[in-house]
C-alpha cells in the first residue's frame, strides 16, 4: 500500500518508501529543499552548540591520546640498545630489549587507561562550560523572542535597549528595536488617519441627516426653504466627493504604480498658477514668480496634483494682501521647487505633523470650506514615490516654506531668463 491515500506530514517527511506521492521526492526536485528547510530540529539551537563544542574537545582529545599511544609505541620501540652490560644477578639469557618492552607495555596500559578517564572528565566539563556560554550567548535572542510576542499581541512600546560590545547579536537587537519604534509609529498615524478619516466623512453626513430633517418635520417649509436646504446639501457633498478624490489621490500615491513621463515643470506650475488665479485676485495676493524650464521622469497627474496642492495651501492659508513667492532652481541631480507664502504663525514643532492626513495647523483653517487636510499628506506620498522629497519650514514672520526636489531633472537646452512678476 502506498502513501498516497494518506495525507503528508506537515513537516515534509514522507510515509511511503519510494519517490511516489507519499514518500519522499524524486532527486532534483522543486519540492526537496522546502521539506528540508520545514524539518523538525530536535535540539534547540543551546543543545546543538553544547554538542558541537563537547564534541569538538572530546575529538581533539582522543586524536592526541591516539597519536601519543602509537608514538609511544612504536617510535620509542624502534630506538636502539647498545650492548647489555652483563649482570651476575640477571639471568643471561633474557634480553634487556625485552625486559624493556615488556614493562613498556604495562606503562602504556596504564597511561591509555588514566587518558580515556581524563578524556570523559574533559567531555563532561566540556559539555557544561559550553552549555553556559552558549546560555549567555543565547540570553539576548531569547529576550527578542518575549518582546517578539509582546509586540505580536499588540504592544509595541517594548525595546530590547541592550548592552555590551557590539557584536552581530548586538546588532540585530538594535535593528529590531528599531523595526519596533518604526512599526509603532507607522500603527500611531494609522490610526490617527481612521479616526481623523471617520471624523471628517461622518461629520457632513451629520450635518445633512440634521438639515434634511429640520426641513422634513416643518410642514410649512415654503419652495425657496426647500431650494435652499438643498443647495446646503449641494454644497456639503461636494465637498465630501473632494475629501474622497483626495483620499484617492493619496492612495494612488502610495501604491507605487506611478506613470513614467517626460513631465514639463515650468508647464506644470503655470497651469497651476492658472487654477489659483481667481482666489489670489480674489485676496488681493502679490504673487512673485520665477521659473525654470525643466522636464522629470514621473507621473504628470500626481505631479499636476502637488504642485497645486502647494500653491493651493499657499493662497488659502494667506494673509489678505499677502506674497506669494515661487521659485525654481536646477539641482546637479534634479529640480528644487520653491514656494513661500505670508501668513499666521505656524508653531516650529507642528510643522511635521502637517504632513499628516486630516492635520491642520493653528490658525490654518479648521473648517471644512479651509480644505480637507490632505494636500501636503498627498503631496509628502507624491514625492516619495518619485524618490524625491518634501521639505517644510516655518517662516519667522509667519507662514510657511514648502521646498519640492524631484531627482532627474533636465534644463531645457533653450531655457532664457527666468520671469519675475508680481
Amino acid at each position: 500500500m502506498t502513501g498516497a491515500a494518506r495525507p503528508q506530514p506537515e513537516d515534509g517527511a514522507g510515509t511511503g518508501t519510494g519517490g511516489g506521492a507519499g514518500g519522499h521526492p524524486p532527486a532534483g526536485s522543486g519540492g526537496a529543499p522546502e521539506e528540508r528547510l520545514r524539518r523538525p530540529r530536535h535540539l534547540s539551537i543551546r543543545a546543538r552548540l553544547t554538542a558541537t563544542y563537547a564534541g569538538l574537545v572530546t575529538l581533539s582529545g582522543a586524536i592526541l591520546i591516539v597519536l601519543v599511544y602509537f608514538y609511544t609505541r612504536y617510535i620509542t620501540l624502534s630506538i636502539a640498545f647498545g650492548p647489555p652490560q652483563q649482570d651476575p644477578a640477571i639471568d643471561p639469557t633474557t634480553p634487556q630489549v625485552a625486559q624493556v618492552d615488556t614493562n613498556l607495555f604495562e606503562l602504556l596500559g596504564a597511561i591509555l587507561r588514566s587518558a580515556v578517564g581524563a578524556l570523559m572528565l574533559l567531555a563532561v566539563v566540556s559539555g557544561t562550560v559550553g552549555w553556559v556560554l552558549a546560555g549567555r550567548m543565547l540570553r539576548p535572542l531569547s529576550s527578542m523572542n518575549a518582546v517578539a510576542k509582546r509586540a505580536a499581541s499588540g504592544d509595541l512600546s517594548q525595546r530590547l535597549a541592550l548592552s555590551g560590545p557590539r557584536d552581530e547579536i548586538h546588532d540585530l537587537a538594535d535593528t529590531f528595536d528599531d523595526m519596533l519604534a518604526s512599526l509603532e509609529r507607522s500603527f500611531s498615524v494609522h490610526r490617527r488617519f481612521a479616526a481623523n478619516a471617520s471624523h471628517e466623512l461622518r461629520t457632513p453626513l451629520a450635518t445633512t441627516q440634521t438639515m434634511i430633517d429640520v426641513a422634513l418635520s416643518d410642514p410649512q417649509a415654503s419652495t425657496e426653504d426647500l431650494r435652499r436646504v438643498l443647495t446646503r446639501v449641494l454644497e456639503t457633498n461636494h465637498a465630501n466627493r473632494e475629501t474622497i478624490d483626495a483620499l484617492l489621490d493619496l492612495a494612488d500615491a502610495q501604491s507605487g504604480r506611478l506613470a513614467h513621463e517626460d513631465v514639463d515643470m515650468e508647464a506644470t506650475v503655470r497651469d497651476s498658477l492658472g487654477l489659483i488665479a481667481p482666489e489670489v485676485a480674489e485676496r488681493d495676493l502679490h504673487l512673485s514668480t520665477r521659473l525654470l524650464p525643466a522636464r522629470v521622469p514621473g507621473d504628470p497627474v500626481l505631479l499636476r496634483q502637488s504642485v497645486s496642492n502647494l500653491l493651493r495651501n499657499a493662497a488659502r492659508y494667506n494673509v489678505e494682501g499677502g506674497r506669494i513667492t515661487v521659485g525654481m532652481a536646477h539641482l546637479a541631480d534634479g529640480v528644487r521647487l520653491t514656494i513661500r507664502n505670508d501668513g499666521p504663525m505656524v508653531p516650529a514643532d507642528s510643522v511635521e505633523s502637517l504632513r499628516e492626513p486630516f492635520v491642520r495647523g493653528e490658525g490654518r483653517g479648521r473648517t471644512r470650506g479651509s480644505g480637507h487636510g490632505l494636500g501636503l499628506a498627498i503631496v509628502t506620498a507624491v514625492a516619495t514615490a518619485h524618490g524625491g522629497s518634501l521639505h517644510l519650514s516655518a517662516n519667522p514672520a509667519g507662514g510657511l516654506t514648502a521646498v519640492l526636489e524631484l531627482p532627474g531633472g533636465e534644463a531645457e537646452p533653450d531655457a532664457g531668463a527666468p520671469g519675475i512678476n508680481g
